[in-house]
């Protein structure tokens, strides 16, 4: 799904920048253009900044337990 129309951003490419150690928006923003032109996208790009953060704490807590 694209993310940021404006710069051609996907939600892959934003959960690649997370599972690269990115954890906020400005952390993407240093690896990909996201939000960087209109800025429509940026709730979007948080949602899968967050969405991806729970999905590798849930993977901790699984392997933890």
């Amino acid at each position: 799904m694209y993310v940021c129309v404006c710069h051609g951003i996907t939600e892959r490419q934003i959960r690649r920048a997370v599972e690269q150690g990115a954890r906020t928006l400005g952390d993407v923003q240093m690896k990909l253009p996201v939000g960087g032109c209109c800025g429509q996208c940026e709730d979007c790009a948080r949602e899968v900044i967050r969405d991806c953060q729970r999905a590798k704490a849930g993977a901790s807590t699984a392997v933890a337990a």
